[in-house]
């Protein structure tokens, strides 16, 4: 990709997982540790409940409660928040993140972090790393009841949070999410090429995407 021209930029808007945060975190939780305890709970192997997840999982894609706490928990009849709490030690940045966002203020940029993790699991996240001490304002795609794959999400974004799409960037790695933004009018997107630091680069076909935050460093 080529460098960012920062001065056509004034609002960057930011995912948190596998943008800001390691998605080892959440990989691990839902690949490996929520199976495990699904299992226990159905009195069935691990293979059998995974499977029974992944679909389940697969139908809901795109949607809110993919993302929502109170659906699993309801759902998988677990105390899902409980579950994630356990691996909370798991939880941290991906490389140069804080310095990223730092380096931001610095040159005056108002950055947004845009989320669809329920507002328990922001939360947990915000407490364990004290990410938003690195922010300007923390927004959760539950608090408009849609996710951000939806593009109307961004429209009730910009009204509560006033910004000029034409100078705003969007770092996501969803290009699911991108897409929508781009079809509300976002003028600047740009993909997560390592969202999850235990596994192999992603590749992006519609989108420029970064590994470091290094390589778009505001100066």
């Amino acid at each position: 990709m080529t460098a960012m021209n920062w001065t056509d930029i004034d609002t960057v808007l930011l995912d948190m997982d596998g943008t800001l945060l390691d998605l080892r975190f959440d990989n691990y939780f839902w690949q490996e540790h929520l199976p495990a305890m699904y299992a226990q709970r159905l009195r069935t192997d691990v293979a059998e409940a995974r499977a029974k997840l992944f679909s389940h999982m697969k139908e809901l894609e795109g949607t809110l409660d993919w993302y929502c706490l109170d659906y699993w928990s309801a759902s998988l009849e677990l105390d899902v928040l409980g579950l994630k709490r356990e691996l909370a030690h798991m939880i941290g940045f991906r490389p140069e993140a804080q310095r990223f966002l730092d380096a931001l203020g610095q040159v005056g940029k108002h950055r947004l972090l845009v989320t669809n993790a329920h507002r328990d699991v922001l939360l947990l996240k915000l407490e364990h790393t004290l990410l938003d001490r690195h922010l300007d304002e923390v927004v959760s795609a539950h608090d408009f009841r849609k996710p951000k794959e939806d593009p109307s999400f961004w429209d009730d974004l910009r009204q509560a949070h006033c910004f000029d799409p034409a100078r705003t960037l969007l770092l996501d790695d969803n290009p699911q999410v991108l897409q929508s933004a781009r079809e509300f009018g976002i003028a600047h997107l740009l993909g997560i090429t390592r969202p999850d630091s235990t596994r192999e680069p992603k590749e992006w076909a519609d989108f420029p995407a970064v590994e470091s935050f290094l390589d778009i460093l505001p100066r």
